[in-house]
């Protein structure tokens, strides 16, 4: 009996976002969009949809800087279905112009960044008696890998995204691991029959490699924009 091996899928041009724009309490906001649809399984630290799961779109929403609202899920979920997306997906915010966001690919992973550098620190920071609210700040990043991963490479595709980050923030002169509240989404092909299902993800694996290499270019190119 003849084996079914299923054709190769795109390796370029995954990561398609488009702009949108809405106007809140007067003021005029941007947001990028990339309709993923099926095939996709995503990890996320995203206030929305964020976990391990399939997913099919990812909202990166602009906020104002005097953000309020108690309910982001909810926000984020309301201005999906504004821009005609149904069903699970991802959804961040920051306050940063996100119109000024970096890409980059390499070897067929890929990146989009925005960056709100405002405030910034180290992640292992001394405590603090009383916690003082954040303000939105946050570097969103969300990248696309044109095969599968099983559940713990998605985990080890995070820290490698993570540490990229960091190497492209003090390689730009910036003396920090980012904002307290960074958020990361990576996206990786849902398995098809007899097709490879990548184990790893970490900095000198295959598509950890290049995935490191397209996050520390957007960051960079997000940073410079910042």
């Amino acid at each position: 009996m003849t084996a079914v091996v299923p054709p190769p899928r795109p390796v370029a041009g995954l990561l398609h976002v488009q702009r949108l724009t809405r106007v809140e309490d007067g003021e005029r906001l941007n947001a990028l969009l990339w309709r993923a649809g099926a095939g996709w399984r995503m990890v996320s630290s995203a206030v929305l949809g964020g976990g391990i799961a399939e997913r099919a779109w990812v909202l990166n929403a602009q906020v104002s800087h005097g953000y309020r609202r108690t309910d982001p899920a909810r926000h984020l979920a309301e201005l999906a279905r504004g821009a005609g997306v149904r069903g699970p997906g991802v959804g961040l915010m920051t306050a940063a112009d996100v119109t000024r966001y970096g890409e980059a690919h390499d070897g067929g992973a890929e990146a989009v960044v925005t960056a709100g550098l405002g405030v910034r620190g180290w992640a292992a920071a001394p405590a603090e008696p009383v916690r003082r609210p954040v303000a939105p700040g946050t570097i969103n990043i969300v990248t696309a890998l044109p095969v599968a991963l099983g559940d713990a490479a998605l985990v080890n595709a995070v820290s490698t995204v993570t540490e990229a980050k960091v190497q492209a923030l003090l390689d730009a002169g910036y003396d920090c691991s980012g904002t307290p509240t960074d958020a990361v989404c990576v996206a990786a092909r849902t398995p098809l029959a007899g097709e490879e299902v990548h184990a790893f993800a970490g900095p000198r694996s295959l598509w950890g490699a290049r995935l490191a290499r397209a996050v520390y270019a957007a960051v960079r190119a997000a940073a410079a924009e910042a």
